[in-house]
């Protein structure tokens, strides 16, 4: 197996309310970057990690990246206006040698070996894998608009429904036609593109700790997790 990891941070964050970059975001003193980067570096498996970035956070990245000698950081490069625009990016920039591809989120920092181990060994098998954890709270489809009288429609089953995390893991074919095919469509991971070609994904379990950092209340639970697990 070669696998080559893709690890996004190029999200502008605009629902930081901060212009803050959360790649770079301190969680506990180390940027949040900084603990995915090093489980994808350390895992055995992984053999070169593409950073995909923005212009605001390039200079950062590259700093960090160098400094601390991740060796297998094979590439930095600037990402698109959108997701898939990035991960297109990405998908451009991988070596010839790669059979398999693993794409991260760094606003999701705190993955660990054996998450990645199960997808990678769930990707030979199947072609496609995602982590994902079974949703907990009770889940309720409205009706009508926000702050305008928003309602109730019905509530869902939860027997079934996984909240996907990534890292999500695939062959490299597969993934590659994927994108060329659906790669324009509006997606809100990577999976969506296998699922348009009509093939199957497999849910790897996580964990509840792989959580995404979107706002800043998330940054108060980041920090928490961050401590616990220094």
């Amino acid at each position: 197996m070669f696998a080559t990891a893709i690890l996004l941070a190029a999200g502008r964050g605009r629902r930081m309310k901060s212009g803050l970059s959360k790649p770079l975001a301190k969680l506990a003193g180390r940027p949040a970057i900084a603990y995915s980067l090093k489980a994808l570096s350390a895992h055995t498996k992984i053999k070169q990690v593409i950073i995909v970035v923005n212009k605001n956070n390039y200079e950062g990245i590259l700093q960090l990246a160098g400094s601390k000698g991740y060796s297998k950081v094979s590439k930095i490069i600037e990402g698109g206006e959108r997701r898939q625009d990035s991960l297109g990016c990405g998908l451009r920039a991988l070596d010839r040698r790669t059979d398999t591809v693993l794409i991260h989120d760094a606003a999701r920092p705190f993955i660990g070996r054996k998450i990645i181990t199960d997808c990678l060994n769930e990707a030979q098998k199947s072609g496609a894998a995602v982590a994902g954890v079974p949703v907990k709270a009770t889940i309720k489809k409205s009706i009508g608009v926000k702050g305008q009288g928003l309602r109730v429609k019905e509530t869902i089953d939860r027997k079934g429904l996984w909240e996907i995390q990534t890292p999500q893991v695939f062959k490299k074919d597969l993934i590659l036609k994927a994108f060329k095919k659906f790669g324009m469509n509006d997606v809100t991971d990577d999976a969506a593109l296998i699922e348009k070609l009509g093939r199957r994904v497999k849910i790897v379990e996580g964990s509840y700790f792989n959580i995404k950092i979107t706002t800043p209340e998330d940054l108060v639970l980041a920090e928490a997790i961050a401590r616990k697990i220094k």
